[in-house]
């Protein structure tokens, strides 16, 4: 049954059963109140359909390909069914493969391996380090690192003359964000592919913050590949997607060697062996597969689907509302953005307080309110500190940094589990704190501020 039926209104839809939402944690002011997770782009909690759908498969476990028993044969149907929801999810093509892999990290990493020799890749500076970080470890490749944009219109003309001026013309590779995970703004995908494709060049999709907040069709926005993480995805069990072209992942080597990769193994004659390694999305998916995982991925998609995606990204986009609205309402609140106040964005958000360390606020709000943040720089360390307007010095001692600069951000995040209360209850914390001030002592320890 849909949890936001066709004839509710959208502020009615209720918020998607998840693992944890009834836990209690304890406050250091005394007492204990229901945990709020708005950490949700670091790692979502699973959805119970998620939870129910795996602990109903885990009696019947088995190896996957090549067993002759009945629990072998049922677990790597169970897995190629899994790869095909999630080929729907997407939206793939018909020739699309859809490779398992750990995480989306993982998934960009092997998208490196089989790049062509001399292909050059252009990715913007505000990449996650999944996405920033892995294409200069590819032999032969050249990267391409472009400023950050200040428009979605500005970033589709920056890539466009990046383009045009690439020499020799060659194979190429657009890297680029579906929704910052810094600030959780969208991305113009469509007239990102568009550009590259109009230049010759392929385009890879870090969909890991827009696919648990937003529907994701492959071929609508004529992306070559999408890449993301089940942990994102409420199906937090330690696997993720690649999903695309099949042309480069089947002309290159295998991103591991190993059983499952290969179709036949001979000795050669000089002793060696011969490989004949599968054309298939297996090809890159060498030894025992993460079952579980697969599978938690595949519920998660049905999930969000079953639930009407579409009412869901709703519901999300008045929780947004409700705290920039109450954000603004704050003083000394700073929300960070790359496009500016009405960009829209998903249900991630980044901010920093003036006067105090973003570690010590993040901090009160756990140890005396129990809400869930993270503060740092999120691993997109040149976003980040764009964002700032530069690198400020390192804070000392837990309080207030120096000039009233803060060395990090704070980040919020939620879903399609998140109740609106827990959203209500941050913004009144982010209000007490910055009026009132911590109401406990704090410390520093191992760089990080905890409660003294």
């Amino acid at each position: 049954m849909s949890a936001c039926p066709v004839a509710a209104e959208p502020a009615v839809c209720a918020p998607l059963p998840v693992l944890g939402r009834d836990v209690r944690v304890p406050l250091v002011t005394g007492g204990e109140v229901t945990y709020a997770a708005l950490d949700y782009g670091a790692s979502a909690p699973a959805l119970q359909r998620v939870w129910d759908d795996v602990a109903a498969y885990a009696p019947y476990y088995g190896s996957v390909h090549r067993g002759a028993g009945y629990l072998s044969q049922l677990s790597t149907e169970l897995f190629e069914n899994s790869r095909a929801d999630v080929a729907a999810f997407l939206g793939c093509r018909e020739d699309d493969q859809v490779v398992f892999t750990r995480s989306t990290t993982d998934s960009l990493n092997l998208l490196a391996t089989v790049l062509p020799p001399g292909t050059r890749v252009f990715v913007f500076e505000t990449e996650h380090h999944a996405a920033l970080l892995p294409w200069e470890r590819r032999a032969g490749v050249e990267v391409t690192y472009l400023d950050a944009p200040r428009s979605p219109r500005q970033a589709v003309e920056t890539l466009e003359r990046a383009l045009a001026g690439r020499e020799p013309y060659g194979p190429a590779l657009v890297c680029v964000t579906g929704a910052s995970n810094v600030t959780g703004e969208l991305w113009p995908v469509r007239e990102l592919a568009a550009a590259a494709h109009a230049h010759g060049a392929r385009i890879v999709v870090d969909a890991a913050q827009l696919a648990p907040h937003h529907p994701v069709d492959i071929a609508e926005l004529d992306a070559d590949w999408v890449a993301f993480s089940g942990h994102k995805l409420y199906a937090p069990f330690g696997a993720g997607v690649l999903a695309g072209r099949a042309d480069w992942l089947r002309d290159a080597e295998p991103y591991l060697a190993g059983g499952g990769a290969s179709r036949a193994v001979t000795r050669g004659p000089g002793g060696g062996v011969a490989v004949e390694w599968h054309d298939t999305a297996a090809r890159h998916e060498a030894g025992s597969p993460n079952v579980i995982g697969a599978y938690a991925i595949a519920s998660a998609c049905k999930a969000l689907t079953e639930a009407d995606f579409g009412r869901l990204v709703e519901r999300e986009r008045q929780l947004v509302a409700t705290l920039r609205e109450g954000l603004a309402r704050v003083p000394g609140v700073r929300v960070l953005s790359l496009f500016g106040e009405d960009a829209p964005r998903v249900g991630v958000l980044s901010f920093v307080v003036e006067g105090w360390n973003s570690s010590h606020f993040a901090a009160a709000l756990s140890a005396e309110y129990g809400i869930g943040v993270r503060d740092g720089l999120f691993c997109a360390h040149p976003l980040v500190r764009t964002l700032l307007g530069g690198t400020p010095d390192e804070p000392g001692e837990c309080g207030a940094p120096e000039a009233g600069q803060s060395l990090n951000a704070i980040r919020v995040s939620f879903g399609a589990g998140t109740p609106d209360e827990h959203v209500t209850r941050f913004v009144r914390a982010v209000g007490e704190l910055v009026r009132e001030g911590a109401r406990w002592n704090y410390r520093t320890e191992n760089g990080r501020c905890v409660p003294a």
